[in-house]
């Protein structure tokens, strides 16, 4: 086991540095850089001034060189500085990777449990009236943009009913524990029910195939009340496949996250790096989307965990 994680891991450490030479690539070659924002804000700088910021930057050496100084400043533990915040990016990063991962998780552990439900109940009596209104709803909550989903949600909750807030992380002044939770409701509902419908459709499809296995027939003939068949002998064999399908999700997550955290004003990672690309504020973006990566590294590690605990069989 120590093994493997470290493996795992050394494997993690090699796919970072290569996508941090892809990103710092991508970025490098976008149009434009750092200092247009800058002399576009402030159209009277001179040449020499505009030379000495280049300098000063770094911006007039070619970009393998850039990437090597900042390769080299990161494994000392210096991840640059955000030109548009004018802070170092750990300082930045960590309120809104707070944010994002607390959203991500929330929603994650919401959509699992309910899916698990559905997907259940929907597998114990397939083309049944309840299995076919699961089935709708899950397809139904897989074909909605997230972005329209929040939207209706602020028209219904907050506009009509005046029950939640519409946006933000907090009220102004207040920030108690309630109060943060009223502001997470809406955010966590979208990307839970926007997730929920696929995992339940997973569910349902490896719950079927299990329950008509010899072992299951097994378990009931030796007089295992139905509830045990279901949740022990079945779920445990069942939840192998959907674990790859969910941990691939995190993915997802992340991508919706942007549109959530857009459409109710919350400050996290997905703004974050979408505003430092329209600023070109290189450093910020980079390490952002390198932690995105990370979480979805750590994921699947966690996946693979998960299958030699659902079945020793299983040799990582």
């Amino acid at each position: 086991m120590r093994r493997f994680i470290l493996r795992r891991l050394g494997q993690t450490l090699l796919v970072l540095l290569v996508m941090s030479f892809v990103i710092y690539g991508l970025i490098g070659l976008m149009p434009g850089d750092p200092l247009d924002v800058m002399i576009a804000s402030n159209p009277g700088a001179s040449p020499e001034v505009v030379a000495r910021l280049r300098v000063i930057y770094g911006l007039d050496q070619p970009l393998m060189l850039r990437y090597a100084h900042w390769l080299l400043a990161a494994l000392q533990g210096d991840l640059g500085f955000s030109r548009t915040h004018s802070q170092p990016v750990l300082v930045v990063l960590a309120p809104a990777l707070w944010t994002t991962c607390k959203l991500m998780l929330i929603s994650f552990v919401v959509s699992v449990i309910l899916a698990l439900g559905l997907g259940i109940v929907s597998a114990l009596r397939p083309g049944g009236w309840l299995d076919s209104l699961i089935s709708l709803a899950a397809f139904a909550g897989i074909s909605v943009p997230v972005f329209w989903l929040a939207l209706m949600m602020i028209l219904v909750f907050a506009v009509e009913l005046h029950w939640l807030p519409a946006s933000g992380r907090e009220t102004v002044g207040d920030g108690s524990l309630l109060d943060v939770v009223r502001h997470l409701i809406m955010p966590v509902a979208t990307l839970a029910l926007a997730n929920t419908g696929g995992f339940t459709r997973f569910v349902r499809a490896s719950m079927i195939e299990t329950l008509r296995m010899d072992h299951i027939r097994t378990a009931r003939a030796k007089g295992n009340g139905e509830g045990r068949v279901v949740l022990i002998h079945a779920l445990r064999n069942a939840m192998i496949p959907v674990l790859t399908v969910m941990a691939l999700s995190f993915g997802t997550l992340f991508s919706g996250a942007l549109l959530t955290e857009t459409m109710f004003a919350q400050p996290g990672m997905g703004k974050m790096i979408y505003d430092a690309i329209l600023s070109n504020d290189f450093n910020l973006a980079l390490v952002g989307l390198l932690f995105a990566t990370l979480i979805t590294l750590l994921s699947n590690l966690a996946a693979d965990l998960a299958y030699a605990w659902l079945d020793p069989r299983i040799k990582l």
